[in-house]
């Protein structure tokens, strides 16, 4: 996050790291939160000496935004998007809960939904957990996001504990030699799907 910082891209922690139920399978999810050139993000990077796995272009849902995906080993990763996101979509990691380099140094831990659907909320001693189905409303003011984007997370973490993991729509790996940007143009020249998606917010 340092030097991702150091080089003006806006990134946050989100999930059980920013939440601070923390367990060791838990992974490290770096966010930057804003679309940036992808050579921007690789550079910094690189120069930080940080080496990338894998990169990954992906989509949750045909409606969703495509992200850049980096792998920097089996529990961390940063991913950006690579287009304009909706207001559901940025509040899914506010939801989850989120917080900046600054917080994690400080020791601040942020109030968040887990994958049970139980609100955390940090104590000095621990945490408290409520389940939030039921309480759309009141969890969407304690989090400082939409009753939608609640709904849609329920909604959406339901279905999964009823039909099983239900993985993302698209998960392309790119080339040694590709950019986000190339593998984005290759996949939109192929997918109507990513092509509306790409236009829909212009």
């Amino acid at each position: 996050m340092k030097p991702l910082d150091e080089s003006y891209l806006e990134n946050l922690v989100h999930g059980s790291i920013a939440r601070g139920d923390v367990s060791r399978k838990s992974d490290i999810d770096i966010f930057i939160t804003s679309d940036q050139s992808s050579f921007s993000v690789e550079t910094a990077l690189e120069k930080a000496g940080i080496h990338v796995n894998k990169r990954f272009v992906v989509q949750a849902t045909p409606t969703y935004a495509m992200k850049a995906h980096i792998k920097i080993d089996e529990s961390t990763s940063v991913t950006f998007p690579l287009m304009k996101m909706r207001k559901v979509e940025r509040e899914f990691y506010r939801f989850g809960g989120e917080a900046n380099l600054e917080q994690l140094e400080k020791g601040t831990r942020v109030l968040g939904v887990d994958k049970r659907l139980m609100l955390i909320e940090p104590t000095e001693e621990g945490h408290r957990e409520s389940a939030v189905v039921g309480r759309g409303e009141q969890v969407a003011k304690m989090l400082g996001i939409s009753t939608e984007t609640v709904s849609d997370r329920v909604h959406a973490l339901i279905r999964r504990d009823e039909i099983g993991r239900t993985g993302v729509f698209i998960k392309e790996e790119l080339a040694d030699e590709e950019t986000f940007e190339m593998a984005l143009k290759r996949l939109a020249a192929k997918n109507p799907a990513v092509r509306r998606r790409l236009t829909s917010l212009s």
